[in-house]
This record gives structure tokens, C-alpha cells and sequence, in this order.
């Protein structure tokens, strides 16, 4: 079955059939068939390197967390139950380790990312990576705006937990009950979280209007 989008949301057009289909190979997989885990992968891949590109910032580590996904994955498939979907499972493992980069990058900047411009200026090699697929991106389109770029920077100034509720409710389309699924919490902590990340952000918004 032909596949368009690449969100985890909406890697099936109808997510009963998608859920069903990942049922059989998750069991196929789990009882020892790499074919089956592969085509979990295909399915799978382009959106946790999407996801992670999208909470990172940064390709180098957008490509390390899509590879600990899949290795996690693989060796916890057999611990993998049916009380959520395997999406969600999924999503879980990418939020995880996006969480703790983004956290170690607060208290231990890469030095090896960084180089000096022409102009003598500083610049992070994260900070200058778009989406690899824009074609299949429609806010690729408004990435360079002026509006974009406040709204990416202000992200920034969340703390990690913020930034992906923040993301995952309003980029990623998810509901809190997922969203809260995924961070392993509960709907109104989900809920609580976005509203402080909301705040924040138009705090900061609201303030670059003003400059």
C-alpha cells in the first residue's frame, strides 16, 4: 500500500487498518522474523528521522537518534504489548532520547559544531539544517520567513519537555491523550505543559513585536 505522507499520524490513510497491519508483523517480528521488523522500519523510517530532525534542530543528531530508534526498537520488540499501538510505542522511544539530547545540550555545548563565519561571527551547524524533504513538507515553503525564524527561536527558550508537547500537539497534529501516552503522563499534565509552553511563547512573540 502506497504511502504519501510520511507523519506518524498519518503513515495509513485509515489508522484502523494501518494499526492492524503493524499488528501482524509486530507479532511476526517478535517471534524472530527480520523481514517483518524490516518492513516495520520502511514504514516507520522516514517519519522518526522527521520527528527527531523536527525536536533536534540538527541533522548529525536527527541521524544518531534514528538509528538508536530502530536499536532499541529491535531489541524491545518482544516487550512491546497491545495496550497501545505500535506508533505510539515508537513515538515514545523517539520523544525519549530527543528529551535527553536536547537536555545535554543545555549543560554541554558540541564544540565541533561550531565554526566561525567570514564575518568572524559564530554559527551552530545545527541551527542551519532544514527539512532534507521540503518538497514533502508544506511549511517548508515559510522557513526563511522573518515570523519562522522568531518562532523557531523561541522554541529554544522552552525547556525540553515544552518544546515537544508544544510540537507534537501543533506540528505533529497529536492529541494530548496521545501526547500524554507517549511522555508516559497523564492527558491534564500534557495539558498543563502545553499551556505553559503557549504562554511562554507568547510572551516572547508578543516582545519581538514590541523590539
Amino acid at each position: 500500500m502506497a504511502t504519501t505522507q510520511i507523519g506518524f499520524c498519518e503513515a495509513f490513510s485509515v489508522p484502523m487498518l494501518r494499526d492492524s497491519a503493524d499488528t501482524v508483523l509486530v507479532t511476526a517480528a517478535q517471534r524472530g522474523s527480520l523481514a517483518a521488523f524490516e518492513e516495520l522500519v520502511r514504514r516507520y523510517d522516514k517519519a522518526v528521522l522527521r520527528l527527531a530532525l523536527r525536536f533536534t534542530r540538527c541533522e548529525f543528531d536527527a541521524q544518531d537518534i534514528y538509528q538508536e530508534v530502530f536499536i532499541k526498537a529491535y531489541k524491545n520488540i518482544g516487550k512491546f504489548r497491545s495496550e497501545s499501538s505500535f506508533y505510539s510505542w515508537l513515538y515514545r522511544i523517539v520523544s525519549n532520547l530527543c528529551l535527553d539530547r536536547l537536555r545535554s545540550r543545555r549543560t554541554q555545548r558540541e564544540q565541533n559544531l561550531v565554526a566561525v563565519g567570514s564575518d568572524g561571527q559564530e554559527f551552530d551547524w545545527c541551527e542551519q539544517v532544514a527539512d532534507p524533504h521540503p518538497e514533502r513538507n508544506p511549511e517548508a515553503s515559510i522557513l526563511q520567513s522573518e515570523l519562522q525564524k522568531h518562532i523557531q527561536y523561541a522554541l529554544k527558550k522552552l525547556t525540553a519537555r515544552e518544546r515537544i508537547v508544544f510540537e507534537l500537539k501543533h506540528f505533529e497534529g497529536l492529541r494530548l491523550r496521545a501526547v500524554g501516552e507517549i511522555l508516559n503522563t497523564s492527558e491534564e499534565t500534557a495539558k498543563n505543559t502545553l499551556f505553559r509552553a503557549t504562554r511562554k511563547l507568547r510572551s516572547y512573540l508578543g516582545y519581538m513585536r514590541t523590539a
